[in-house]
Formats: structure tokens, C-alpha cells, sequence
């Protein structure tokens, strides 16, 4: 067992485990849902919570032909969404429960006639105490997105396996319930790569990140909410298939791109830019999926899991920056400190 850097093997299976330990509630949510009807799936949230249905997103659409849309709650309550009525089922995430955006959404979305799950970290906060079901799974920022995905997991493809379009899901839950410890060996295989990472990088001005398909929102996520909110540091996130539309005019010799480089379908546009990105920048990190080998999970399955495995990777690049930078993921000079 490899020690890593303020890591406790312990809570993090505490928080993991909790959200696979879930599954049968998550499944009479389920068949509540089928019994009342829905339409589509709209998956609403602020921030990190969004980029985190992004992938979901990806999945149902690729996946099923159950509409799946992904919103951005502040913008979802303006829009006027006409695909949006009383026969949707809304998904929100927020974990402290108290994100002012999603709770108007949540609002929203039951003045409608929506049926609505909230997931949360917390029983008697305004997300859980306002949706038709609220999913608790107690967690802190640091676990808080695998607690997330493993939830949205088993919530997302018994939704689909209802629907007919998910047949394997048996085996699929079962292969999930045994993932977090897979998720902790992955940590310690990546831990040399992420303190080298750290070290070589900790006063780098701007990076690049690049994801595309089930890791789009991984990539979208860590630039905004890693390495700008927490981190202090100038990044942008890239679409692989955008990236060829602009962005590439700013890559020079000493351009910082992380690629998140996943399973899914969307592997091609990935190998596009890191093809790219090989010959006009000496600083290219990779972060690909396929290095890791997940002992016991069925080789269909993988595709779905290249967002939990990049996530729980970044979680130890983001400790590991931490430590190297001084700089603690926890300080915040604006988000939720002044008003705006």
C-alpha cells in the first residue's frame, strides 16, 4: 500500500462506499419515477456540479433515447427552455445544499410540475428539504465529485436500463460497488506522475486543458474550479473538437496542455490534439485512462467510467499542487467570502 500525500484511504472509502451503498434507494427512486412518467432528463447545476452532469449527459444521449439536457441553473430559470415541462424529471446537484442558484432551480422546476432528485451532502438544507427526492451521500469538497458520479451512476443507467437501453446494468452496478477501491490503486499508480507534475509546474502562469466527450466536464470543471478558484491560476478549458478553431494559434514551445484523454468514442478528436501538441509544445502532460487497469471491470463498462478515473486522478494533482505552491485548495479571496 503506497502512502499519498494528505490522503485518508479511510474517509475516502467512507464517502465512496456511501454513494454505491445507496443503490437500493437510488432504485425505488426509480421505479417511483417510471411510475409517475417522464419525458426527458434535465440535469441542473451551478459550477462544479454541471460540469459534473456534462458527461451524464454525453452518456444518455449516446446511450439512450431518453432527451438528457445538461443546465446551468442560473441561466435554466431565465431561458424559458421549451423542451422543459411538467413531464420532465430534473436531476440538481449542490453539495452543501445551499448554492443560491440551484435552489432557485429546484423552486423553478416544482412550480412547474416537474418531478425533481436532489443531490446533496446534507438532510434539512433548502436543495434537500425543496426536491421530490432527495440522494444524501455526506462528503467534502475533496471526495465530493466521485461521491457525485458514483451516485449519478447507478441513478442515470437504471433510468436507461428502464427505458430498455442499458440491459447489462446487474453487472454494471455490481462491478461499481467494488470501483473504489480500483480508484485508489489508480491514485497510487499516478502519484509519482502528479508530485512530478506539481513540481515542475508550480509557478506556471496559464495552462491549457483539453477534454472531449465523457471527459469534456472533467476538463471544463478542474480549469474553472481547480486551478482558477482554488489554485489562483490562469486557465482554459477546450473542447478537443474546438480546439482546432482558435485556440491552437496560442500554443507555443513553452504552453502548458494537460490532455484528459478518456475511452469513449470521442477518443479520435483526444489523439488529434495530442498529435498536435507533440510537435509545438515541450510541456504536454497526458492523463489517459487506459493506463489504468481497473482489475475486474468488464471492458464495456470502461468507456463509462474514463470521468470517475480522470477525476479521481485530479484530485491528486490538485493535492500535490497544493502542497508545491503553498497555496491551500481551501482559500477563496471572492466565492462565498463578499457578496456579488
Amino acid at each position: 500500500m503506497k502512502i499519498l500525500l494528505n490522503f485518508s484511504r479511510e474517509k475516502y472509502l467512507k464517502v465512496t462506499l456511501g454513494a454505491v451503498g445507496l443503490r437500493e434507494e437510488i432504485e425505488q427512486v426509480v421505479e417511483k419515477v417510471y411510475q409517475k412518467g417522464f419525458k426527458n432528463i434535465f440535469l441542473i447545476g451551478s459550477g462544479g456540479a454541471v460540469a459534473t452532469f456534462y458527461p451524464f449527459e454525453f452518456m444518455i444521449n449516446s446511450t439512450s433515447t431518453i432527451p438528457a439536457y445538461a443546465e446551468i441553473a442560473a441561466e435554466f430559470v431565465l431561458q424559458n427552455h421549451k423542451q422543459f415541462t411538467e413531464e420532465s424529471l430534473v436531476i440538481l446537484s449542490s453539495l452543501s445544499g445551499t448554492t443560491a442558484e440551484t435552489v432557485a432551480a429546484a423552486k423553478y422546476c416544482k412550480d412547474k410540475g416537474a418531478t425533481t432528485i436532489g443531490l446533496t451532502g446534507e438532510y434539512n438544507k433548502p436543495l434537500a428539504d425543496t426536491v421530490d427526492f432527495p440522494i444524501v451521500n455526506f462528503a467534502e469538497n475533496d471526495f465530493a465529485s466521485d461521491s457525485n458520479q458514483l451516485i449519478l451512476y447507478l441513478l442515470t443507467f437504471k433510468l436507461m436500463n428502464k427505458n430498455g437501453d442499458f440491459p447489462n446494468f446487474e453487472a454494471f452496478a455490481a462491478q461499481l460497488a467494488d470501483l473504489p477501491e480500483k480508484l485508489i490503486k489508480a491514485k497510487e499508480q499516478f502519484e509519482a506522475k502528479a508530485e512530478e507534475f506539481a513540481v515542475a509546474f508550480k509557478d506556471e502562469p496559464y495552462h491549457m486543458v483539453v477534454g472531449s466527450g465523457s471527459t469534456w466536464g472533467r476538463a471544463y470543471s478542474y480549469a474553472m474550479c481547480v486551478l482558477e478558484e482554488m489554485q489562483w491560476i490562469k486557465t482554459k478549458s477546450i473542447h478537443a473538437a474546438e480546439f482546432f478553431h482558435g485556440t491552437l494559434e496560442l500554443v507555443e514551445e513553452d504552453t502548458s496542455v494537460i490532455l484528459l484523454k478518456g475511452e469513449d468514442e470521442t477518443r479520435p478528436l483526444m489523439e488529434r490534439v495530442e498529435r498536435f501538441a507533440e510537435k509545438y509544445t515541450k510541456k504536454l502532460t497526458v492523463l489517459d485512462t487506459k493506463d489504468y487497469e481497473l482489475e475486474g471491470i468488464s471492458e464495456e463498462f470502461r468507456k463509462y467510467l474514463s470521468p470517475i478515473v480522470t477525476s479521481t486522478l485530479l484530485q491528486r494533482l490538485s493535492v500535490q499542487l497544493e502542497d508545491k505552491r503553498n497555496h491551500s485548495l481551501e482559500i477563496r479571496r471572492y466565492y462565498r467570502t463578499v457578496a456579488y
